[in-house]
């Protein structure tokens, strides 16, 4: 499929921050971090972002695939003098929030949420792109210490398993800004690693024993990673700026293609759910349980989880919200039947127990039910569009095998 020869491969320069967790319990952001740097003389970095990781996830990583960048900078200036200086992308790095967003979805200010605002601020008609791969924690605090710099923003942001993590900042952010400009990305994503050409030396891992291993430090450094096979769930964001046309996501681009969609499922449960409960995948889900009430700072108290629900062996933090009111949400990110129990040291929480089961994605139900939203995307559901159960995979994977040549190629500079 021809793609519109439009983006960063043809000399479009565009503003870049790049939000990642990095560090945390998906490595494959290394791998990522890698590429982005590889094509840094294609835009305009402003700004590399540690986000929440669970305490894991700091800027120190990103400075470390840095001290690998420069070890091939040299190399790296001879095709192109657009590659930043490994001191300027130093300079430009910031630590964002190591926790995650209480049940209100946002907390403090942080270095990385002020820079976010600084440099939405700054004198660039240019929009100010925000290639989110792990959670909006430090994007919703900046929207909501300077609600005036949405309009800035342009955002492409790795759901998934980061939406379920993070659905607290997901939450607040599309209850209070419907008209940010958004691509939610749930599942096109995999079409990275996920399908596509795969024969001979595309395949994930001998593209990296042949193309990469052995190609400067950067090579060794993406080589260590995930056992030296490809996953860089978080690139099309990055190759989404390549080939394509940014502003209008309904079109083909080298990050895939997505739907407009005017809703995004929620509902809220104020009792123990059963299997009779059907809900979509990626939906969200509020749980509210009535417990005793605590009295004291509210401020202090809303931030500090008070239970946590068990769910296939992974816990996910709960709040209490005032009024005997205990509140958390979940996202079910696959397909099928699912069970949840509580643990707390509050008794009247404790062992609570339910069930639910999810179903595919619905068009119908991303028409405008009254939420508004004004420019958000998702992934497309037609089923020729899908990799097994991942929808959108295939508007990626399609250009597989160009993406990893050109890829190569970049490669090839740190001989």
């Amino acid at each position: 499929m021809s793609l519109p020869n439009k983006g960063a491969l043809y000399g479009t320069r565009y503003r870049v921050i790049v939000t990642t967790d990095i560090g945390g319990s998906d490595p494959d952001d290394f791998q990522s971090m890698v590429h982005y740097l590889l094509y840094s003389d294609l835009f305009d970095t402003e700004g590399l972002i540690s986000s929440p990781t669970w305490g894991t996830g700091r800027a120190s990583y990103i400075l470390e695939v840095i001290d690998a960048y420069e070890k091939d900078y040299p190399k790296l200036k001879q095709y192109s003098e657009y590659y930043p200086m490994p001191d300027y992308l130093r300079s430009v790095t910031r630590q964002g929030s190591v926790e995650e967003a209480p049940y209100k979805g946002y907390s403090e200010c942080t270095p990385a949420s002020e820079w976010i605002i600084e440099c939405a601020r700054r004198d660039d008609e240019r929009p100010l792109y925000i290639l989110s791969w792990g959670f909006l924690e430090d994007i919703a605090q900046a929207l909501h210490d300077a609600p005036d710099i949405a309009g800035k923003l342009r955002i492409n942001y790795i759901g998934g398993p980061n939406k379920k993590w993070g659905l607290n900042a997901y939450e607040y952010i599309r209850r209070e800004f419907p008209y940010l400009w958004i691509i939610e990305d749930n599942s096109t994503y995999e079409g990275w690693f996920h399908g596509g050409n795969m024969e001979g030396d595309l395949d994930n891992h001998t593209f990296v024993l042949e193309h990469i291993a052995g190609h400067g430090a950067l090579g060794r450094y993406f080589a260590e990673k995930r056992g030296g096979v490809i996953k860089m769930g978080d690139t099309p964001t990055v190759t989404w700026l390549l080939d394509g046309n940014p502003e209008n996501p309904e079109e083909d681009s080298l990050g895939g293609r997505f739907e407009r969609v005017w809703h995004r499922p929620c509902r809220t449960y104020h009792r123990n759910t059963t299997l009779d409960d059907v809900v979509e995948i990626f939906e969200v889900l509020e749980f509210i349980f009535v417990g005793p009430e605590i009295t004291g700072d509210m401020e202090t108290i809303e931030r500090r989880p008070y239970f946590q629900m068990v769910v296939k062996g992974q816990k996910f933090n709960g709040y209490y919200c005032g009024n005997g009111k205990y509140k958390i949400r979940f996202m079910p990110k696959s397909l099928g039947d699912w069970e949840y129990v509580l643990e707390s040291g509050i008794p009247e929480l404790n062992g609570q127990t339910g069930k639910f089961r999810s179903v595919p994605e619905q068009r119908e139900n991303r028409k405008d039910q009254g939420q508004g939203l004004l420019h958000w995307w998702a992934d497309v559901l037609d089923p020729e569009w899908a990799e097994d159960e991942q929808m959108g995979a295939k508007t990626l994977n399609q250009h597989r095998e160009r993406l990893l040549r050109d890829f190569q190629r970049r490669f090839d500079r740190c001989l």
